[in-house]
């Protein structure tokens, strides 16, 4: 599936390749929180303690060649899944090993205060590149994750709505709306499916049928796919998600061939698209945001309680909530 010259080039970017079509890296967020130098919004918004994280993904192969992603242009673009398939005990098994391997260097740092607490992983985020839910034992995977004691996080490109359908209970299932029109969609994603609209619809209904907690992210490139609020409030209400975040796109990696640095936009521009988004979905209200990532969370009133939001996991019991600490949002993007 992943060719040499890819690996090489992928390894000087400290990707750690696992078997046959898995990777790891270590989020600059899990290295700050070891540090004790801040967390990641999921840290924020849901509780996960970014030092005990680890950032994978069971496929390389991905079916869009979205202009905002950092992808180098030879990673591997497919519509469907091709050659060996690895066990899913060895996979995370092994991812495991390559995460702690890339931690190591922590060890004995007089400013890695997390570290012994980073040796053992309970979250695993399949975010880090590809297209992880086409892996055909990704049930299997994620069912090992839960028995393990670890939370699993998914994200996907809503163009594989079966697998969608067939999938096993997550803690979180994301699904990736990149544009509010067929047309926009089509020039921002790249998709290799000529279907991919349709796909797209059909996987927000899907998961509007999930029982598992689910969000909708939106990217946001300024003065390209920041308009039509009204059409993406339509396609986010389709899937019917808990939570809603809203991110800014970021100029780095392969995303530079494509877009401009003043396609990336800064936090008080989410703030401002945001709250235009919010009069459109009346169900939800905007909650909180974590201004180093340029992200904002919207989420369904029916997680505000008499004392307060509720959207952190209690790990111990995924069904269970918690207060969250910090919310709300003023001004352009500061804190009450």
């Amino acid at each position: 599936m992943v060719s040499k010259d890819i690996i090489e080039e992928m390894e000087k970017q400290q990707y750690r390749f696992v078997g046959s079509h898995s990777a790891v890296k270590v989020c600059g967020w899990t290295r700050n929180m070891i540090n004790d130098k801040g967390s990641c919004y999921k840290h924020k918004f849901y509780g996960i303690q970014s030092n005990k994280c680890m950032q994978m993904t069971t496929c390389l192969s991905c079916a869009n060649r979205c202009l905002f992603c950092w992808r180098g242009h030879k990673e591997p673009v497919s519509k469907e899944w091709n050659g060996t398939i690895d066990n899913p005990e060895f996979i995370l098994t092994k991812s495991l090993e390559a995460h702690h391997k890339l931690l190591v260097g922590f060890k004995g740092s007089d400013k890695a205060v997390k570290y012994n607490e980073s040796t053992e992983v309970k979250h695993v985020a399949l975010s880090l590149t590809g297209e992880p839910i086409i892996y055909p034992k990704i049930n299997e995977f994620i069912d090992l994750c839960s028995q393990k004691g670890i939370s699993t996080f998914l994200v996907t490109n809503a163009q594989y709505p079966e697998h969608i359908k067939s999938l096993n209970r997550v803690t979180q299932l994301y699904l990736s709306v990149d544009a509010p029109t067929k047309e926009l969609l089509q020039k921002i994603d790249v998709p290799l499916f000529a279907d991919y609209w349709k796909r797209l619809l059909l996987s927000l209904q899907y998961l509007s049928q999930k029982e598992e907690r689910t969000c909708i992210r939106l990217t946001v490139i300024k003065n390209i796919n920041d308009t039509n609020h009204k059409e993406y409030a339509n396609l986010i209400t389709q899937g019917n998600p808990d939570f809603i975040e809203v991110k800014a796109y970021m100029h780095v990696g392969s995303s530079r061939d494509y877009l401009e640095r003043e396609n990336m936009p800064l936090h008080e521009n989410v703030v401002t698209f945001s709250r235009e988004l919010a009069k459109h979905l009346p169900d939800y209200e905007l909650m909180s945001e974590h201004i180093p990532s340029r992200v904002v969370l919207f989420a369904k009133k029916k997680f505000l309680k008499d004392d307060g939001w509720h959207t952190w996991i209690d790990f111990t019991n995924p069904k269970n909530l918690v207060k969250t600490p910090v919310t709300g949002i003023s001004g352009k993007g500061t804190l009450d």
